[in-house]
């Protein structure tokens, strides 16, 4: 077996082990669900929709997928409830195809110019400085040049840890005092890495969404800076939630989605929880496509989302 095909395979077992709780949690709800019913009727259609509710996909979601099969069951006259985890399986993965959530395969980036710059928001305690930690990982072990900008000036411990992972990581950290303002942190951390060629740039932001005016006008701004040394930045503004929390996490994207334009999604924590099915929702209800998975604690528990395996995972017997 060549060394990709390990790869692959420790991923996709990193993948199923992850996603295990959530699996086992719908499943045993799917059995419920269809205990004595040999055809998909009214019933098993009213106790799937609780069951997707209750597995943190959210009502509307739940109510878009519960229409979709109503049509299929329609058209078709005859569908057996033995056919229902392949039905939800196919519609799922449509769904987050609508919602441009691509099967993710590689850490290449696009090559019209360089750096690369991804802006990180999210509320502290998400996990934001972690995954961008492991983000700098993946990055640099593909062969990209990264560096770090510790943006986040309101909280020592946020500095210091960004400091830590690039560290671990083994990419550069720019940062300044503790209550520097953030948007020249992020104008020293693109003129440094333009200077020095890097590939990726990824800059960590404060998480205080109480304060929402305060927060937009601070994104605005190192927007704005940014913009003074590279016209294109930033590429992309990735929102981090925790999936562990469930339908919070999906308050915290409606509200940042308030603040600013988000582009992608990064859901932490989907291990070890039962609330995998948050990250249909999400991506359904604010059309940005989730983009990387937190799968556990190790700096290679990162990975580029793929719905065919996700959804794969998700459903399999």
């Amino acid at each position: 077996m060549g060394f990709f095909n390990i790869f692959n395979k420790n991923k996709k077992e990193t993948l199923d082990k992850g996603l295990e709780k959530t699996k086992e949690s719908v499943f045993s709800k799917l059995s419920r669900a269809v205990a004595g019913k040999s055809k998909v009727d009214d019933d098993v259609l009213d106790n799937l929709e609780e069951v997707l509710v209750t597995s943190d996909v959210g009502v509307d979601t739940t109510i878009k997928i519960i229409h979709r099969i109503e049509e299929r069951v329609a058209r078709d006259k005859y569908v057996s409830t033995s056919e229902l985890n392949g039905i939800l399986r196919q519609e799922i993965s449509e769904l987050l195809t609508e919602n441009n959530s691509s099967d993710g395969e590689d850490w290449d980036l696009p090559k019209d110019h360089s750096p690369y710059v991804i802006l990180v928001v999210g509320v502290n305690g998400v996990g934001k400085t972690t995954t961008i930690g492991k983000l700098a990982f993946q990055f640099k072990n593909s062969g990209k040049k990264v560096y770090l900008g510790a943006a986040d000036t309101f909280r020592a411990a946020a500095v210091e840890q960004l400091s830590i992972w690039g560290e671990r990581a083994g990419v550069p950290v720019i940062k300044q005092q503790m209550g520097a303002d953030p948007a020249s942190v992020a104008f020293d951390t693109l003129s440094s890495a333009k200077a020095n060629n890097a590939d990726v740039v990824i800059i960590d932001t404060a998480g205080r969404l109480h304060n929402k005016i305060g927060l937009m006008n601070e994104l605005k701004k190192i927007k704005a800076v940014m913009k003074k040394v590279l016209p294109e930045a930033p590429d992309e503004v990735l929102l981090v939630l925790d999936g562990s929390t469930g339908q919070n996490a999906f308050e915290q994207a409606k509200q940042f989605s308030q603040v600013t334009q988000i582009t992608s999604l990064a859901i932490t924590k989907l291990d070890g929880t039962a609330k995998g099915g948050v990250v249909i929702g999400i991506s359904d209800q604010l059309k940005v496509p989730v983009k990387y998975i937190g799968l556990g604690e190790g700096i290679e528990d990162l990975q580029l989302f793929n719905r065919k395996e996700f959804v794969d995972s998700l459903f399999k017997n």
